[in-house]
């Protein structure tokens, strides 16, 4: 059993835009998350993850900077920066930065030096191609529609990115750049920072070459071109060795596209690249043929099976992270759960089968008090720029259903998780005295904090005893993961077992009662109920159990 702190610890994802707002100008701040920390602290998590802060254009909410050593104007100043980590610190938290390495803003000054010339010293810090007979290098399709190519005419060149046009792609193969790039995560570190969230570091090495797929369409999916590419690993051991192992921080690789195999590289337990990575296979259950947006039901046999491939292939061979919802996911209550008559209960339930499972629990603000997705009646009312450029090729140009299309939207979207946080009943949620820069979602006057403070039965509390919880008992940090009657049609049930202690999660992913039945080994093993989400639950035998809609038990058996 390799004891780590970060295995031990419960993540929550500040998105600062959205958190709180100090100031009154509509955006928020990191004076506003300074004024909630005790908020933070109450609840019981351990580690803030900061979605990006630093000097930015905009154009991709922060994930396009401009200037890796400057905080964005409308978040505040390099001292507020200094005094959160100082807040955060004095309260016994920790802070892990958002690192967006894969590419910057076409407004740092490496890319305006770069686009001067061919031969600018800054050329190579970034993917030029010349075109093909006048047509970009390839037909790779960006993360957010269109080509990855822009044509530039100064050079009559073009240059990759996989996201926005104004998010050109960092060319990794160039070892200057690399040193930068290392030199400012020692500044941001040496200055206390915990740790790193790194954006797409999976998509950092391209295939040589980069050539088209070979389906011969104009436009296609390109990543087996850049995912989990060909030296992506030793530049990560690289990084490894020269900043990360030189200090006792926490680490996660948001990968998409990698494998459980590719996992157990990246997350190795010999900890020469990362601690953990996410994984996108379950927010992928419910995307049909045509992606994301085309929206199909998913099933709880997927979820166990995708789920529990995970558990097992890492088991004693990496970590695992764990999280049903984050600044680029719909809300899980309203993905996962029911957020109408059971909106409390479901939520409940998603949080006892997330942090009962083995990895570090991540949580995303105003998931702790159960916010759900949100409706805005027009496309104008949204401010994403995939959802945008979404709309424009489907309906403007494609012709698509509107009403189908905004569906989509409203299940996929973005921006459902970016709506401003929900403090209290007062103008815009409490979030700001101003204008918000995206519409609060209108159920604010019942789903907030204050409510959820001032109720011991809110999803809140629940949290906070989820929390103390695995403070309190190793076998569910390190435990080991047994999924439990696979094929059961409402019920998720597994176990982990640590030496004689043995936990049993039962989860009722359905809007009906469930039967269960669970054999013991022994008669002489004792049984304690641990966490429930119901106010009174029946004493029952295990051998002969019926779930409530939603309901969730986690029992502890003792072992004689």
């Amino acid at each position: 059993m390799d004891k780590k702190w970060w295995k031990e610890s419960v993540v929550y994802q500040i998105y600062p835009r959205s958190f709180n707002d100090s100031n009154g100008d509509g955006i928020g701040d990191i004076k506003g998350i300074i004024e909630k920390l005790d908020y933070l602290k109450n609840l019981g998590i351990d580690v803030i993850w900061l979605s990006p802060i630093y000097q930015s254009p905009n154009d991709d909410n922060g994930y396009d900077i401009s200037d890796y050593k400057a905080v964005m104007n409308e978040f505040g100043t390099m001292e507020d920066m200094d005094t959160l980590v100082e807040e955060i610190h004095a309260r016994g938290m920790k802070l892990m930065m958002d690192l967006v390495v894969n590419h910057s803003s076409d407004e740092h000054q490496w890319f305006i030096e770069s686009k001067k010339s061919a031969d600018n010293p800054y050329r190579d810090y970034y993917i030029w191609k010349k075109g093909d007979n006048g047509k970009p290098p390839n037909n790779w399709s960006s993360f957010f529609s269109g080509s990855t190519w822009d044509y530039d005419e100064t050079t009559d060149e073009y240059y990759l990115h996989l996201f926005s046009k104004k998010q050109p792609d960092l060319n990794w193969e160039n070892p200057a750049l690399r040193k930068e790039i290392y030199d400012m995560m020692t500044w941001w570190l040496d200055k206390g920072v915990d740790g790193f969230r790194m954006d797409v570091i999976n998509l950092i090495s391209k295939v040589d070459g980069l050539p088209s797929t070979s389906s011969g369409k104009d436009l296609d999916w390109g990543g087996e071109y850049f995912m989990n590419g060909p030296l992506v690993h030793e530049y990560l051991q690289e990084m490894n060795q020269q900043v990360l192992s030189k200090y006792d921080i926490i680490t996660v690789g948001e990968s998409p596209g990698a494998t459980t195999k590719d996992a157990a590289r990246y997350a190795n337990a010999e900890g020469t690249e990362l601690n953990m990575i996410f994984t996108f296979e379950h927010m992928d259950l419910d995307s049909g043929p045509g992606g994301k947006w085309d929206v199909k039901p998913w099933t709880l046999g997927d979820l166990k099976e995708v789920m529990s491939k995970w558990q097992y292939d890492l088991a004693g061979k990496g970590w695992n992270s764990l999280y049903l919802n984050n600044h680029d996911q719909p809300r899980m209550v309203s993905r996962f759960g029911n957020d109408g008559e059971y909106r409390v209960r479901s939520a409940k339930m998603l949080a006892t089968f997330l942090h009962m499972l083995q990895g570090t629990p991540y949580i995303y603000q105003g998931e702790e008090i159960g916010m759900t997705n949100v409706r805005f009646e027009s496309i104008e009312e949204y401010d994403d720029i995939e959802i945008h450029n979404m709309f424009r090729e489907a309906v403007t140009e494609g012709g698509q259903d509107y009403d189908k299309v905004m569906e989509a939207i409203y299940v996929k979207g973005r921006d459902n998780a970016r709506t401003p946080m929900q403090w209290d009943n007062s103008d815009h949620a409490g979030f700001t005295t101003g204008t918000p820069w995206l519409k609060v979602n209108p159920n604010y006057d019942e789903i907030n904090a204050v409510n959820a403070l001032n109720d011991q039965d809110s999803i809140y509390y629940f949290y906070q005893h989820l929390i103390q919880m695995r403070k309190q008992h190793d076998v569910i940090v390190y435990g080991k993961y047994e999924l439990i009657q696979k094929d059961h049609a409402q019920i998720y049930a597994y176990t982990r077992t640590l030496d004689q202690d043995e936990l049993l999660i039962l989860c009722n992913f359905s809007g009906e009662k469930a039967e269960f039945s669970y054999e013991m080994t022994s008669k002489q093993d004792t049984v304690e109920l641990l966490v429930q989400n119901m106010e009174t639950v029946e004493d029952q035998f295990l051998s002969e159990l019926t779930l409530a809609p939603y309901e969730a038990r986690v029992y502890k058996i003792s072992r004689s």
